[in-house]
């Protein structure tokens, strides 16, 4: 069976040696590698619906892991209890709906070491909502596929310290470790609110000036970003806004 690279991602966020469930396991590709490869001993696979559940079921008898991996009807992890698993995987879902997952599983909150999520939208409402309820990002990372852009964190309990506007939006570990995907989705994301700017030109009703600038201060953060992170990496930026704003940055400090 050959994962895309998202669920290979995915995969790769789980320590080793420990028991894994995995919410809205859909086919059950998930755990099946996971107890397949020998990254973990145990595996649940569940989902609120019994035809994906059944699909998972024949996928693990075909893979001959039916003694270690076990699928339940659940809705989100209402059916799993304190103990059963170190690591809970909630991915290809949206942002509020892995929220919802986390706050009715906070039976769980204490014996499950860590949470892998990949929420498909709304990823700043993710971190902020981790933030709010005592769990710290330990580690993300970002993936392109597709063409469509992915991103998988490691949530832990315990205190994570006032994100910023930029690290609630784009990631407090992407943006710290220099992720070279980010930086490519960050490129993309400032060419798209520039092309949205522009079709935005001379309209003044339905909240167009309002929404330009809203656009204007995105463009300025994404600006901002990729200036400093080419400044890091002392080459030269790669978008004619991104090398204007730098070079304004240069004069404003004096530099020639």
């Amino acid at each position: 069976m050959k994962l895309s690279d998202r669920l290979e991602l995915v995969i790769s966020f789980v320590e080793p040696g420990g028991t894994a469930a995995d919410v809205g396991t859909d086919h059950g590709y998930v755990p099946i590698e996971l107890a397949g490869r020998g990254i973990v001993s145990k595996a649940v696979a569940m989902d609120v619906r019994e035809g994906p559940l059944s699909r998972a079921r024949e996928h693990i008898r075909e893979r001959g892991l039916s003694d270690r991996i076990e699928t339940r009807l659940s809705d989100g992890v209402a059916a799993l209890r304190a103990g059963e698993a170190d690591t809970v995987i909630a991915a290809g879902m949206g942002g509020e709906l892995i929220i919802h997952i986390l706050s009715e599983g906070k039976h769980l909150w204490q014996s499950v070491k860590h949470w892998i999520l990949s929420p498909q939208s709304e990823q700043a409402r993710v971190r902020e909502w981790l933030g709010a309820n005592g769990f710290r990002i330990r580690r993300e990372s970002m993936i392109c596929e597709d063409g469509k852009y992915y991103v998988v964190m490691d949530a832990v309990r315990g205190a994570m310290e006032g994100l910023t506007a930029a690290e609630t939006e784009y990631g407090p570990c992407l943006l710290r470790d220099r992720d070279p995907v980010l930086r490519g989705w960050l490129q993309r994301e400032e060419q798209v609110t520039g092309r949205i700017l522009e079709s935005l030109q001379g309209q003044d009703g339905g909240g167009a000036a309002a929404r330009r600038q809203e656009l204007e201060k995105k463009r300025t953060e994404i600006w901002r970003l990729l200036a400093d992170w080419q400044e890091a990496r002392g080459g030269p930026c790669e978008t004619e806004d991104t090398r204007r704003t730098f070079r304004a940055k240069n004069r404003k400090e004096g530099n020639s």
